[in-house]
């Protein structure tokens, strides 16, 4: 799955740390999402999601056709 976590933390000038904090999560896990190696449960996408006052689907990118980002 991608994602464009990183974008939108960035517009809004925030750390992994301080978003992280936010959703009640660690900063590693801020970090695997943005770097592709963990997808996170639906509930922290929702978290995030509302965090940023969006979509998931504006967050995070599924294809169904292959199963994963290719």
């Amino acid at each position: 799955m991608e994602n464009n976590l990183k974008v939108w933390r960035a517009k809004e000038d925030l750390t992994q740390a301080e978003l992280a904090e936010e959703v009640g999560v660690s900063r590693q896990t801020i970090n695997a999402i943005e770097v592709g190696r963990y997808d996170p449960s639906l509930e922290l996408a929702f978290k995030l999601a509302n965090r940023f006052d969006c979509a998931i689907e504006d967050i995070f990118e599924y294809d169904p056709e292959t199963g994963d980002d290719s």
